[in-house]
This record gives C-alpha cells, structure tokens and sequence, in this order.
C-alpha cells in the first residue's frame, strides 16, 4: 500500500514539474516582448521630468542640498507639518487646523499612525494635553472599519498591530494626564478597531478605575492649578500644615522696587507664611538661651508644580519629650480596647514595627520668592510681631542648596536698615 501512495505522489511532483516548465517559457517570452515595446516607444519631452518628480515624491530620504538637517527631518515625518498647517499660531485652534488639514490630503489617509505620534508629542506645546475634544478628534484620524478583525484567527493573532499600538499610545496619554474618556471615545474605537481589540481593552480598563480613583485625594487640589505664586503657595503651606486652626499670613506682596539713580530696579519677593495657636504658645515657652534655625528649601510638588518652603524649628533636648495620654479611641497598640480571641498562635507577633523619629517642635512655616538669607530674615522680622518672645531669642539660619527656578532677590532702601539691625542683634546675641 505504502508503495502505491509514493508512486501517486512521485506521478504528483512530475507534473508539477512538467507545469512548471510549461509556463515559464511562456512568462518569459511576454517579459522580452514587454521589454522591447518600452524600448521601441517614443519618449515624450516631458516624460523625464514627471519620473524623476515621482521619484523624489516616493524617496524618504532628504532633500539634495539639505545635508544632515535634512536627514534628521526626514526621520520625523510630520514634524514641521504643524508649524505650517497651524499658521504659526500655536493653541487649541492652530492644532485643530493641522489635523483638518491632514484629513483633507487624502482619502485614504496614508501616513496616520505617524501623523498621529507626532501630533502626541505636540499637544503639550500647544497647551492641548488635558483636552478630551482633542484626542477624539486624534481618533478620528484613523481610517473607519478597516482594522476591524473579520474572524477569530485576526483576533488572536493581534490584527493591525502597529494601529492599535497607536490607539493604545493615545489611551495611555489620556491616562497620564487624568482624561477620563467619554461616549465619543469608545464609539470611535468601536468604529476603527472593533470590540475585540487592545484598544477596547485599555478603554474599558480606564473605564473601570478612573472613578474609583477620581476622589480618592484626601487633600484635592483646584483644576487647573493658579499660576499666581501667593495662591500656589497658599495651598502647599495648607497641605503641609496638619491643624485646621493654623492661619496663612501674607508677609510680603511681590514687587519690583525702584533702585537708585542710574541703577536697576530690584526685586522684592514674596514672603507667605503659617502659623497655628499651638505653635505660637510653643516659641512663647521656647528657652532664649537655645538657638532656633531656619532650615531649607524643601521641595513640595502640586501637581507638576514644584514649590520650595522653610521651616523654623528647634532641637529636640532630652528629656524635654512630653508623653501624651492617649485615649481608647487613639491607642494605636489596643484600638478601642477590644479583646478578641481571633485564632491567634503562640508564634504570632502581637507587636507593632514602629520607627519613632525623634523630631525638634516646629513653630512656622514659610514660603518665598528667594531663598537668600536676607529674605529669610525679612520674615523673621514680620514673624516678630505676633511673637514678641522671638526677639530674645537667637536664630541660625541652615540653608541649602539654592534652587534655579526662581528669580534671585534683592533689597530694597527701607528693608536694608532693618536688615542689617537684625543680624547685629543675632550676632551680639550669640557671642
């Protein structure tokens, strides 16, 4: 039997063969007549110039005469589409005419995943990144119901790879910058991608957690942030402080102070500071023979805004730590004095891990403009008013590194006098 089916498939593979040879000659005789019609045909005037145009449409390369700049935008596509589609006028409106004018290039939309990677990285310089209208209309580039998988072999094996990587990619934008998508959004991906698609997944994912995660900040913060410097600095001294009862004094309005004759003018910073009933009692009862410090800056984020603040504070000295009595509701060790039998094994540890960090008491916080130490003790002359114990006693000033975000200060004629005062009296007062 086995020498039946060897002879049908030795038959088989000869016939092939004999096709093959059959048709090739055929094929190769039409490719010599093609070859000499183009040979024999007359060439237009034209016909040179039109080919060699064609060419350079369809080269990727640069230009000639551009060299390396070429090149390298030649590796970008689309990345000075934007300067001229957009007019030059770099906004929601100028964003939104490129990818009109995209749209109406081509039916067939070539190019849009790359069109649309470019258009990503533009969006935060067109101040567009937090706005839902226009990652919709981002979807909307990719051509309607072609990546659609047909059956479930184009399910399986990740139909269209590169576009949905590029709708994920949109997705995962809108993520990273807190857009929740809407009904829009998921009938674009329908329409573009189908049900079954990665895309459809990372939506239903956002979908799913987004809510649960939109209110969960204890301490939330207004959307957008103020750009005013007294405003950013009044929401991170209300974070940092842990007593409601704490009062934010504005010390010192920023302002551009007039120099002398023939010189520039200077700069007056910001002095915004906090201060609670708790903290005021506790310099009242500070020992003037122990210095207090002035310690910093230390950074605080708001967002993806960065703010610097000081603190005044003391050393702790042993044996001056104060054991508060803590109530049922507060003991940590014995929550609500419950004794419950759970099951609990003679190897189970009932003790809690706790790092106590032993800390000097605090007595304000302070925000500014500069970190310099004359505008550091501009405020420690203002903090002198609500408290007058402050003046006996010594201040050291531990400043850090100076950060290279904000503008540097000066002095301005009425401030230099008291200034100098100051740090006369700290002197003496140390010595």
């Amino acid at each position: 039997m086995s020498c039946v089916w060897l002879g049908f498939l030795a038959r088989d593979f000869s016939l092939g063969r004999r096709t093959l040879y059959r048709v090739a000659p055929q094929r190769r005789l039409l490719h010599a007549v093609g070859s000499r019609l183009a040979q024999d045909r007359p060439q237009a005037p034209g016909d040179s110039a039109a080919e060699a145009a064609g060419d350079s449409q369809l080269t990727l390369g640069a230009p000639s005469g551009q060299g390396q700049d070429g090149a390298a935008r030649a590796l970008v596509p689309f990345e000075d589409f934007f300067q001229r589609a957009s007019g030059g006028s770099k906004d929601k409106a100028g964003f939104t005419r490129a990818v009109d004018v995209f749209n109406q290039r081509s039916v067939r939309k070539r190019g849009h995943v790359d069109f649309i990677y470019t258009a990503l990285r533009k969006m935060k310089e067109y101040g567009v990144e937090r706005d839902l209208a226009v990652y919709n209309l981002l979807l909307d580039v990719f051509p309607k119901e072609v990546f659609v998988p047909r059956n479930f072999i184009q399910r399986i094996f990740n139909h269209y790879p590169r576009q949905q990587e590029c709708g994920v990619q949109v997705l995962e934008q809108m993520e990273n910058h807190g857009v929740l998508p809407n009904k829009e959004t998921e009938f674009l991906l329908l329409q573009v991608f189908g049900k079954k698609s990665y895309p459809m997944l990372k939506y239903h994912r956002i979908m799913y957690w987004f809510p649960r995660f939109k209110n969960i900040n204890p301490f939330p913060l207004p959307k957008p942030l103020p750009q005013d410097p007294i405003d950013l600095a009044r929401l991170g001294l209300q974070r940092i402080a842990a007593d409601l009862s704490a009062r934010v004094t504005v010390y010192q309005m920023p302002a551009a102070a007039e120099g002398p004759a023939g010189a520039s003018a200077l700069f007056q910073p910001h002095i915004i500071g906090i201060q609670s009933p708790d903290q005021q009692a506790a310099l009242a009862r500070h020992s003037p023979s122990r210095p207090i410090f002035v310690e910093g800056p230390f950074p605080l984020w708001l967002r993806d805004k960065c703010v610097y603040y000081h603190i005044l504070r003391a050393d702790l000295v042993p044996g001056e730590k104060e054991e508060e009595e803590l109530g049922p509701e507060r003991n940590f060790y014995c929550p609500m004095q419950l004794d419950l039998d759970l099951d609990r094994g003679p190897w189970d540890d009932n003790e809690f891990d706790v790092d106590e960090v032993e800390e000097g008491p605090v007595f304000a916080m302070c925000m500014a403009g500069a970190h310099d130490q004359d505008t550091l003790a501009q405020w420690i002359l203002r903090l002198q008013e609500t408290n007058p114990a402050l003046a006996e006693i010594p201040v050291v000033f531990r400043l850090g590194n100076q950060t290279h975000e904000l503008q540097p200060a000066g002095d301005t004629e009425e401030q230099q006098p008291h200034l100098e005062e100051f740090l006369q009296q700290q002197q003496q007062q140390q010595s």
